[in-house]
């Protein structure tokens, strides 16, 4: 299921257009004529090749112009929701449509390679580890099923309570991963493993706020929706319904609380932290696109009382108004958290991806309609 958080609002952001100077709507280019339906998901090869997933079995690949080079359907037209290359085979893609993961050789697209059913409901996100041996499949069900990519079998079954929206391999650590769902837990697992190696619910740990939140975030639970791993594999960042994005820090077998602050006014649908050290991109159903540089932020706190408010489930009562108010007070140290870039879109981002054309960085964005939009991004 793609859940698709305060929809009602998509009528007052489409046709918004007022774009911070330098980055008008004007400069991004629309990638058409690959797709009929709603663009779910994308990916970038390891070779610039970049792959599109819709609705109703769309699948695309596109090259650096913008031209849609192949337009194969997968089978029973279920949506395509993941999609993902690997980093040792760029020519091998794996798609998720319904309940299926395909294998593709994008040269040869006649016919999937290969295709795994071991979910139960519909998958939501991949993610492959950077050994090209394990892939995780999240699902409707709040399954992550991991598949041993050698014995072509289910190595390990993982789960949420509800319904698990992403779930990300982190780099050069081919056993862990993270995870997360609408039941707005966060979740570090071994896969040596079966139990979580450490828990965090968002609501439970929530920060306090000194101001009423506004009309729009007042029924926003923190549901989790993104996560997207650092290159340094030790911090991750995890956008949610609120509209806040967070972050949290990898420290052996539990991750801590690093940095929380408020990136859109409606849910944060998308969070993907770019290929060279802390700058992360965002992307809402308020149908803005940010570009946020943490590296300032990342580590300022590593003293702070913040850490005491990560426990356990069976210690979650332990996250007292006293530590909110340290934790708040510790923030206010670093109150400056903002975007390097705003990008007024102006239509709910459904994805987002990077990727270098021309010897420049773009951001890929996909939305409600069926082309793909890309943006400058400036030099880092």
């Amino acid at each position: 299921m793609r859940f698709c958080c305060n929809d009602t609002s998509n009528h007052l952001i489409r046709g918004l257009f007022l774009f911070v100077p330098g980055c008008p709507r004007s400069m991004a280019v629309r990638w058409s004529g690959g797709h009929s339906c709603s663009v779910l998901c994308l990916a970038v090869s390891a070779e610039g090749l970049v792959a599109s997933g819709a609705e109703r079995g769309e699948l695309a690949l596109w090259d650096g112009a913008g031209s849609a080079v192949a337009q194969p359907r997968l089978p029973q037209a279920e949506d395509v929701t993941s999609v993902v290359f690997s980093a040792r085979r760029p020519s091998t893609l794996y798609a998720a449509h319904g309940e299926t993961v395909s294998v593709l050789d994008v040269r040869a697209l006649q016919e999937p390679l290969q295709r795994f059913h071991v979910n139960e409901e519909e998958i939501n996100c991949l993610s492959l580890n950077d050994a090209d041996s394990l892939l995780a499949a999240a699902d409707d069900s709040g399954a992550i099923k991991v598949v041993d990519l050698e014995s072509q079998k289910v190595s390990r079954s993982l789960r949420h309570s509800n319904i698990c929206s992403s779930v990300a391999f982190r780099p050069q650590r081919p056993q862990s991963l993270v995870s997360c769902g609408l039941d707005m837990q966060v979740m570090l697992w071994n896969l040596q493993k079966v139990r979580p190696l450490w828990t965090t619910n968002l609501q439970e740990c929530e920060m306090e706020e000194e101001s009423p939140q506004s009309a729009g975030q007042f029924f926003n639970p923190p549901l989790a929706h993104s996560l997207s791993v650092a290159s340094c594999g030790n911090i991750f960042s995890c956008g949610a319904q609120d509209g806040k994005v967070r972050l949290f820090r990898v420290t052996g077998a539990r991750f801590e609380h690093e940095l929380e602050f408020q990136a859109h006014s409606l849910g944060v649908s998308q969070v993907l932290f770019m290929p060279e050290g802390y700058c992360l991109l965002s992307g809402g159903n308020d149908g803005k696109v940010l570009l946020w540089d943490l590296s300032s932020n990342i580590g300022k706190q590593q003293k702070s009382p913040a850490k005491s408010l990560h426990r356990k489930k069976a210690q979650a009562a332990a996250c007292s108004r006293k530590d909110g108010k340290l934790n708040k007070a510790a923030s206010n140290e670093h109150p400056a958290v903002v975007p390097k870039l705003s990008i007024e879109h102006g239509e709910k981002v459904n994805w987002l991806s990077c990727a270098e054309i021309k010897g420049s960085r773009r951001v890929l964005v996909a939305d409600q309609s069926s082309s793909v939009s890309v943006y400058p991004l400036p030099e880092p």
